[in-house]
Protein backbone atom coordinates (compact mmCIF):
# COMPACT_ATOMS: atom_id res chain seq x y z
CA UNK A 1 0.00 0.00 0.00
CA UNK A 2 3.10 2.43 0.80
CA UNK A 3 3.72 2.26 -2.79
CA UNK A 4 0.42 2.81 -3.98
CA UNK A 5 0.39 6.16 -1.99
CA UNK A 6 3.96 7.41 -3.36
CA UNK A 7 3.04 6.91 -6.79
CA UNK A 8 -0.58 8.68 -6.60
CA UNK A 9 0.31 11.13 -8.93
CA UNK A 10 0.51 8.84 -12.27
CA UNK A 11 -3.31 8.18 -11.25
CA UNK A 12 -4.05 12.08 -10.91
CA UNK A 13 -6.47 13.84 -13.28
CA UNK A 14 -5.16 17.48 -13.28
CA UNK A 15 -7.30 20.49 -12.06
CA UNK A 16 -6.98 24.05 -12.89
CA UNK A 17 -8.90 24.70 -9.79
CA UNK A 18 -6.86 22.72 -7.56
CA UNK A 19 -2.78 22.92 -7.14
CA UNK A 20 -0.55 20.42 -8.83
CA UNK A 21 1.04 20.00 -5.68
CA UNK A 22 0.59 16.33 -3.86
CA UNK A 23 0.90 18.09 0.08
CA UNK A 24 -0.75 21.40 0.47
CA UNK A 25 -0.27 23.39 3.71
CA UNK A 26 -3.25 25.14 4.71
CA UNK A 27 -2.71 28.55 6.83
CA UNK A 28 -4.99 30.45 8.61
CA UNK A 29 -4.84 34.13 8.80
CA UNK A 30 -6.96 36.92 9.97
CA UNK A 31 -6.95 39.13 7.20
CA UNK A 32 -5.96 37.00 3.76
CA UNK A 33 -5.51 40.19 1.67
CA UNK A 34 -2.66 41.63 3.84
CA UNK A 35 -1.26 37.77 3.89
CA UNK A 36 -1.10 37.86 0.24
CA UNK A 37 0.40 41.02 0.06
CA UNK A 38 3.51 39.97 2.56
CA UNK A 39 3.97 36.76 1.39
CA UNK A 40 4.01 38.00 -2.04
CA UNK A 41 6.24 40.49 -1.22
CA UNK A 42 8.51 39.82 1.33
CA UNK A 43 9.01 35.65 0.50
CA UNK A 44 8.55 35.65 -2.98
CA UNK A 45 5.59 33.56 -3.53
CA UNK A 46 3.20 33.65 -6.49
CA UNK A 47 -0.10 34.63 -6.91
CA UNK A 48 -2.08 31.66 -8.68
CA UNK A 49 -5.67 31.46 -7.52
CA UNK A 50 -8.13 33.50 -5.81
CA UNK A 51 -11.61 32.97 -4.13
CA UNK A 52 -13.10 35.99 -3.09
CA UNK A 53 -11.40 37.35 -0.44
CA UNK A 54 -11.10 34.69 2.15
CA UNK A 55 -8.90 32.17 0.18
CA UNK A 56 -5.99 32.13 -1.82
CA UNK A 57 -3.74 29.45 -3.57
CA UNK A 58 0.02 30.48 -3.40
CA UNK A 59 3.07 29.26 -5.64
CA UNK A 60 6.78 28.83 -4.85
CA UNK A 61 8.25 27.39 -7.54
CA UNK A 62 7.55 23.55 -7.97
CA UNK A 63 5.33 23.69 -4.68
CA UNK A 64 1.94 25.63 -3.17
CA UNK A 65 0.13 26.19 -0.32
CA UNK A 66 -3.29 27.57 0.39
CA UNK A 67 -4.11 30.70 2.55
CA UNK A 68 -7.11 31.04 4.14
CA UNK A 69 -9.65 32.78 6.49
CA UNK A 70 -9.32 32.21 10.38
CA UNK A 71 -10.30 34.14 12.99
CA UNK A 72 -7.35 34.40 14.56
CA UNK A 73 -3.51 34.22 12.97
CA UNK A 74 -1.42 31.55 14.24
CA UNK A 75 -4.25 29.74 16.18
CA UNK A 76 -4.14 26.06 16.74
CA UNK A 77 -6.91 25.86 14.25
CA UNK A 78 -5.64 28.31 11.58
CA UNK A 79 -3.74 25.57 9.67
CA UNK A 80 -4.33 22.33 7.97
CA UNK A 81 -2.57 19.80 5.70
CA UNK A 82 -4.16 18.98 2.51
CA UNK A 83 -2.70 16.00 0.40
CA UNK A 84 -3.71 15.01 -2.95
CA UNK A 85 -4.70 11.22 -3.67
CA UNK A 86 -5.90 8.85 -6.63
CA UNK A 87 -8.87 7.55 -4.77
CA UNK A 88 -10.57 9.56 -2.08
CA UNK A 89 -12.72 7.03 -1.16
CA UNK A 90 -10.35 4.20 -0.82
CA UNK A 91 -8.20 6.33 1.08
CA UNK A 92 -11.15 7.06 3.66
CA UNK A 93 -12.39 3.70 3.91
CA UNK A 94 -8.63 2.97 5.32
CA UNK A 95 -8.83 6.43 7.13
CA UNK A 96 -11.89 5.11 9.14
CA UNK A 97 -10.71 1.62 9.65
CA UNK A 98 -7.29 2.94 11.27
CA UNK A 99 -9.65 4.74 13.76
CA UNK A 100 -9.37 8.50 12.11
CA UNK A 101 -11.17 10.84 13.49
CA UNK A 102 -13.89 11.58 10.42
CA UNK A 103 -15.31 15.16 9.82
CA UNK A 104 -17.93 13.47 7.15
CA UNK A 105 -17.83 11.05 4.33
CA UNK A 106 -16.04 12.05 0.60
CA UNK A 107 -18.22 14.90 -0.77
CA UNK A 108 -17.67 15.91 -4.58
CA UNK A 109 -17.79 20.06 -4.79
CA UNK A 110 -18.55 22.41 -8.16
CA UNK A 111 -14.60 23.07 -8.40
CA UNK A 112 -14.05 19.51 -9.39
CA UNK A 113 -12.69 17.85 -6.26
CA UNK A 114 -13.94 15.39 -4.24
CA UNK A 115 -12.62 15.36 -0.19
CA UNK A 116 -13.17 14.70 3.07
CA UNK A 117 -11.58 15.45 6.49
CA UNK A 118 -10.07 13.76 9.46
CA UNK A 119 -8.36 14.63 12.41
CA UNK A 120 -4.73 12.76 13.01
CA UNK A 121 -3.93 11.48 16.63
CA UNK A 122 -2.54 15.14 17.65
CA UNK A 123 -5.81 16.46 16.71
CA UNK A 124 -4.40 18.46 13.35
CA UNK A 125 -7.14 18.37 10.62
CA UNK A 126 -6.27 16.72 6.94
CA UNK A 127 -8.41 17.05 3.47
CA UNK A 128 -7.62 14.19 1.56
CA UNK A 129 -9.04 15.53 -1.85
CA UNK A 130 -9.04 13.31 -5.63
CA UNK A 131 -9.51 15.84 -8.45
CA UNK A 132 -12.66 14.40 -10.56
CA UNK A 133 -12.57 17.09 -13.09
CA UNK A 134 -10.94 19.76 -14.71
CA UNK A 135 -12.87 22.92 -13.65
CA UNK A 136 -12.28 26.20 -14.94
CA UNK A 137 -12.12 28.02 -11.74
CA UNK A 138 -14.43 31.37 -13.47
CA UNK A 139 -17.10 28.58 -13.64
CA UNK A 140 -17.44 28.77 -9.78
CA UNK A 141 -16.13 32.29 -8.98
CA UNK A 142 -12.60 31.74 -8.76
CA UNK A 143 -10.13 34.04 -10.41
CA UNK A 144 -6.86 32.33 -12.40
CA UNK A 145 -4.41 34.76 -11.50
CA UNK A 146 -1.43 33.46 -13.32
CA UNK A 147 -1.99 30.64 -15.77
CA UNK A 148 1.98 30.86 -16.91
CA UNK A 149 2.75 29.57 -13.08
CA UNK A 150 0.06 27.00 -13.18
CA UNK A 151 1.46 25.37 -16.51
CA UNK A 152 5.53 25.92 -15.63
CA UNK A 153 4.67 24.20 -12.32
CA UNK A 154 2.85 21.19 -14.03
CA UNK A 155 5.69 21.19 -16.86
CA UNK A 156 8.59 20.84 -14.37
CA UNK A 157 6.72 18.49 -11.96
Amino acid sequence: MRGLLNNTRLAMISNRSMPYSTIIPVLGYSDVPQAVEWLTRVFGLTERLRIADHRVQLSFGPGDLVVTQSATSGASDSHSIMVRVADVDTHYLRSRQGGAQIFGEPATFPYGERQYSAADLGGHVWTFSQSVADVDPGSWGGILIDRAVSNSCKQTR
